[in-house]
């Protein structure tokens, strides 16, 4: 199931799509962090937006350095300038971006959705998603203030109802702290 309206994870159905990080040499070129698919299509989207939707930048390529694309904003000519920048989230409107397919979801479409419990209950609601190189993660925030960490897989995570603004988990015993007594044995046997 997919979405293109705005979901609880946009602001006015943006997408964060990269993080400006610093300055590369002294014409005004900056590194930046690119969350999509292929790094290189940050700037494929049109103007990108700042958080307030206030200022917007134009984006061109140029390199990849350290793994970060390197590239040129209209109207940034010198360091200084390049380094004023720094941290700004840049966003592009939902609408801008490829329809996922079956079974793909951009993060934002998953981001402030409730979190069921396939048993009934309500465990809280999805504040992040991470991923470690060993899959993408749910950080959800519990109606009690902690905080539980759960993979996004299918197992997992069975349902994604996105008309009712929630997912459903099937946390795998232990996750939410619900075995014996949380104490661990050594097996002495090895």
């Amino acid at each position: 199931m997919t979405t293109q309206r705005p979901t609880p994870g946009t602001k006015e159905g943006l997408v964060c799509v990269g993080i400006i990080g610093s300055a590369k040499g002294l014409r005004g070129e900056v590194r930046i962090k690119s969350f999509t698919a292929d790094p290189a299509d940050i700037g494929a989207y049109g103007p990108l937006f700042d958080a307030s939707e206030v200022r917007n930048f134009r984006l061109r390529v140029v390199g990849m350095a350290k793994g970060k694309i390197v590239g040129r904003i209209e109207g940034v000519e010198d360091r200084d300038a390049a380094e004023a920048l720094k941290g700004i989230h840049l966003h592009v409107p939902r609408s801008a971006l490829p329809e996922t397919g079956n079974e793909e979801y951009y993060h934002a479409d998953l981001i402030g959705l409730r979190a069921d419990l396939a048993g009934g209950g309500r465990l809280g609601m999805i504040r992040a998603i991470y991923d470690f190189s060993a899959g993408d993660v749910l950080e959800i925030a519990q109606e009690d203030g902690g905080v539980v960490m759960v993979p996004f897989t299918r197992a997992a995570v069975p349902e994604i109802d996105f008309d009712g603004g929630r997912v459903v988990i099937d946390p795998p015993p232990g996750l939410l702290g619900d075995s014996d007594d949380g104490v661990l044995e050594r097996d002495e046997e090895r």
